[in-house]
């Protein structure tokens, strides 16, 4: 079947669902309506599970094979940059293959402070540019607030929390009360982060007419990004970034025989847990979990049977919509836990007081010794810098499911 008859099929499932919510209206749910539309949404996972499937597909025989490569051609009337050509120039050769001008290319574009291991600290242009990539990649990156600095030293980012502090009422010719703004800091210090070593045929790296720039940039960037987010999410803080789920407080934990599951009331004390500054003045609270906890939630019924959930699809995904969960949108992050004893499966808060930080310190390497020319093949691998941490720990709560 199709990749687009299957993304056809999934939106006119989500349709169905929908036109079943909104034609019961307050109306008490029959059992024949809760199966009608848990049928429909239990069938569009299944269309969805293969929509995934095949794409995972594609980006397998991509890594294996670049057969998207001819994806990546470069105009003959492009112009580009002294930088840009130095890195091509640097990715297509090996130090032996470059004429005079193209090694002094390199030096007056790059950092050679390791070429003698075959990595270059790329120029800024360069860098800025797949920085500006990641910042489009991953889960946590939609919500997060983001910052790029162009040095990678340790940094420590002003705090406050006012949400407890309050005015007073103050009769006339009295003295106003002292109330100091107590101030506090959050490391947001940045992690080194690896793409792993991209191999690529020597025959792409010789047609002029590829650009392999975006070929080995679009998989290191893809590499680093899920890496990346998994360290948003569930990081420690000292080998990788300090993850939300590691830094935000327990506000709900599920009771005696909720080890797999959630339930509605659990999903009220949750968003009840949130101080109300977060919920109104502006405030974008939304949830965020995984595909697994989202199969247990999208079963949870009101007391007149009528599911919680509120679906969209894609072209409302693209729309700028989403799936909405109490009125609150969500965000669905597989790095998450899934609903197991003692896991924190499920968070609900203002994620934009979540800081992700970019440093402008991206190195690239090429390896092209006998272990990968036997194989006919050359090798890159990149690096680069990125942290993040919570920096309001009152504006994200968690979920925590029971021990047992």
């Amino acid at each position: 079947m199709k990749l687009a008859h299957l993304r056809e099929k999934h939106n006119e499932l989500v349709n169905q669902a929908n036109h079943i919510l909104e034609s019961k209206g307050d109306q008490i749910w029959s059992k024949e309506d809760q199966a009608k539309f848990d049928n429909a949404m239990d069938e569009a996972d299944r269309c969805k599970t293969q929509i995934d499937a095949y794409q995972r597909k594609i980006e397998m025989e991509t890594e294996e094979n670049f057969n998207d490569a001819n994806d990546f051609r470069v105009d003959g009337k492009k112009e580009v940059s002294d930088a840009m050509r130095g890195v091509d120039i640097f990715m297509r050769k090996s130090f032996k293959e470059m004429s005079v001008e193209d090694a002094m290319l390199i030096r007056n574009t790059m950092s050679t402070t390791t070429s003698s291991e075959g990595g270059y600290t790329v120029q800024t242009e360069v860098a800025q540019t797949i920085v500006d990539a990641l910042k489009e990649f991953g889960f946590m990156r939609k919500e997060a607030s983001q910052i790029t600095t162009t040095m990678g030293n340790n940094m420590s980012f002003p705090t406050s929390d006012g949400t407890s502090e309050i005015g007073e009422w103050i009769a006339q010719n009295t003295t106003a009360t002292d109330a100091d703004v107590d101030f506090g800091t959050r490391a947001l210090n940045v992690f080194k982060a690896g793409s792993k070593v991209i191999t690529v045929p020597i025959e792409l790296l010789q047609d002029s007419n590829i650009d392999i720039q975006a070929l080995v940039f679009k998989r290191m960037i893809q590499r680093i990004g899920r890496l990346a987010n998994a360290g948003y999410t569930t990081g420690g803080g000292s080998t990788a970034p300090m993850g939300v789920v590691t830094a935000a407080s327990v506000g709900k934990t599920g009771t005696t025989g909720q080890a797999l599951t959630i339930i509605y009331d659990d999903l009220v004390d949750l968003i009840d847990s949130l101080d109300v500054a977060y919920l109104e003045n502006g405030g974008k609270p939304c949830f965020m979990f995984s595909q697994t906890m989202r199969k247990v939630i999208r079963k949870i019924k009101d007391t007149a049977g009528r599911p919680i959930w509120t679906p969209s699809y894609d072209a409302g995904i693209a729309g700028g919509l989403s799936d909405q969960l109490l009125g609150y949108d969500v965000c669905i992050n597989n790095d998450f836990a899934v609903p197991a004893a003692n896991a924190k499966s499920l968070a609900f808060g203002d994620f934009s007081k979540y800081m992700i930080r970019d440093a402008l310190d991206v190195s690239l390497f090429r390896f092209d010794d006998s272990a990968y020319m036997k194989k006919g093949q050359v090798g890159f691998l990149g690096w680069a810098r990125t942290g993040g941490n919570l920096l309001d720990l009152n504006a994200v709560k968690l979920y925590q499911n029971s021990a047992t």
